[in-house]
């Protein structure tokens, strides 16, 4: 059973329809994200849903929200959906999808830790000796693990791609002070869950963070170390100077690279085997991470 949209599912106001999770009402101070099976790529959203895609993106969320609370407080309020009440039209199609949680000012300020380079950030690198304004030594190798993990924010745009800005530019943008702690909270949620991915034979390459204010504190938004907001290697596929195949939708990527389609038009629907291989990497991921197989 996938869940393309929870429209139907749901008795509450839709706030945000994103590609992926939608944003529900439940009065001043709390929302529903209910996390479907749509998948995206090169910016639109793909045919058919992926089965179990949002059943892992939202507990994966959960299981880390629950692992750095120790770090930093976050807006999870429950992942329960009996608590939805009548809320919820049909709570089995959203078992395990949901998750309830505090509303909070979004800080528009995509904080990306890159503990490797590769991506965005190798392309960056190769075209100026530096990402994000960084300076890096030369001779840096694709997929080389950086001295130290860099911070490296992007302005949000709701319409469009992120702006990769400098830490200066982010600076002016929401103060000095805030910037310092979002970088200082972003480098260390990075390093606990970097180590903690080790232990697993999971390579942490890279990741983003959103934060929010709450009563003038600052807390963890949106997701964490999930596929879809981490780029995560197995340890034994690392290589230097390759495109590794990472954990996450990579055979959708590579599928649409290869064929005609031109970017510019809605593509037409995946192919079974692709959606069946896509699951079992995000079921893969998940029982990696937690230890446990995806149950329901």
């Amino acid at each position: 059973m996938t869940v393309s949209t929870a429209v139907d599912l749901i008795d509450a106001p839709l706030l945000y329809k994103g590609k992926v999770r939608e944003l529900y009402d439940l009065g001043e101070k709390e929302m529903l994200v209910v996390v479907t099976d749509r998948i995206s790529a090169f910016d639109y959203v793909l045919e058919p849903a992926v089965p179990d895609k949002g059943n892992v993106l939202n507990r994966l969320s959960a299981f880390w929200f629950g692992q750095t609370a120790k770090l930093m407080d976050n807006h999870v309020v429950h992942i329960d959906v009996d608590r939805l009440g009548p809320a919820a039209k049909q709570p089995e199609l959203l078992r395990n999808r949901i998750m309830v949680v505090r509303k909070a000012q979004r800080i528009d300020i995509e904080c990306v830790v890159r503990g490797y380079i590769t991506g965005g950030g190798w392309r960056q690198y190769q075209e100026s000796g530096a990402v994000n304004g960084i300076a890096l030594p030369p001779g840096l190798r694709k997929n080389a693990r950086l001295p130290e993990p860099l911070f490296t924010p992007a302005a949000k745009n709701d319409v469009g791609h992120d702006e990769d800005i400098p830490f200066g530019r982010m600076q002016e943008l929401i103060g000095k002070e805030l910037a310092e702690e979002l970088k200082a909270k972003s480098l260390e949620l990075y390093a606990y869950a970097r180590d903690y991915c080790a232990e697993r034979g999971i390579i942490l390459a890279d990741c983003k963070f959103e934060f929010g204010l709450l009563d003038g504190r600052v807390i963890l938004i949106d997701e964490i170390f999930t596929p879809d907001a981490s780029r995560f290697w197995a340890k034994e596929n690392y290589a230097l100077d390759i495109e590794i195949d990472s954990m996450d939708k990579e055979p959708v990527r590579t599928y649409l690279a290869a064929s005609d389609w031109d970017k510019n038009s809605t593509p037409d629907p995946l192919p079974e085997e692709v959606v069946a291989e896509t699951t079992r990497r995000y079921l893969e991921i998940y029982q990696r991470l937690t230890g446990h197989a995806l149950k329901g």
